[in-house]
């Protein structure tokens, strides 16, 4: 007797612009699954579409949103996400997710919101695998002293500094 598989579901793959550099986000149809900080230039994966199709209607959702995000319209998102990671990554975040627009927090406040006071940095280490930043807002963590922390992996002088930076004053710049 052979074992039957579930069906594998189709990625999409989005290339979307954005004032942050290009976005890749990636999609099931039923569910967002990453949003990558793409480079500037490097040639997306094979099948990546600049435009999401007119049967695409979570793409074409995901497109309306962000585009919303970035002109000011939008302090939420309203999709339906699909992110894997560990039990205590996905309750930090949820954590995240409940972040008001506009306002920062430190890593300390995040682990004391999931009930771990002293897991600071393991909520670090969750906000660096978060696979849909922006959409789960890890950007407003700040280190314990209100400095700017790390972003994407890297120190506060990485390379994602700029893009957090951006991301930090745009919300404040609407919640004012």
């Amino acid at each position: 007797m052979t074992k039957r598989l579930a069906p594998v579901a189709t990625l999409h793959r989005l290339l979307l612009a954005s004032p942050v550099g290009p976005l890749l986000v990636e999609h099931d149809g039923e569910a967002v699954h990453a949003v990558h900080f793409w480079e500037q230039g490097k040639h997306p994966p094979a099948g990546t579409r600049v435009e999401p199709t007119r049967g695409d209607a979570l793409g074409c959702e995901i497109a309306k949103q962000l585009r919303e995000y970035f002109a000011g319209a939008r302090r939420e998102f309203d999709l339906p996400l699909a992110a894997r990671g560990t039990d205590f990554q996905q309750r930090v975040w949820a954590a995240l997710r409940a972040i008001p627009f506009g306002r920062t927090c430190s890593y300390r406040d995040v682990a004391g919101t999931i009930g771990v006071p002293r897991g600071s940095q393991a909520v670090g280490q969750a906000n660096r695998r978060n696979p849909l930043p922006i959409v789960v807002p890890c950007h407003p963590v700040l280190d314990a002293k209100g400095g700017i922390g790390g972003f994407m992996g890297a120190g506060p002088d990485g390379p994602g500094s700029a893009i957090k930076r951006w991301l930090l004053d745009h919300e404040r710049q609407l919640s004012s």
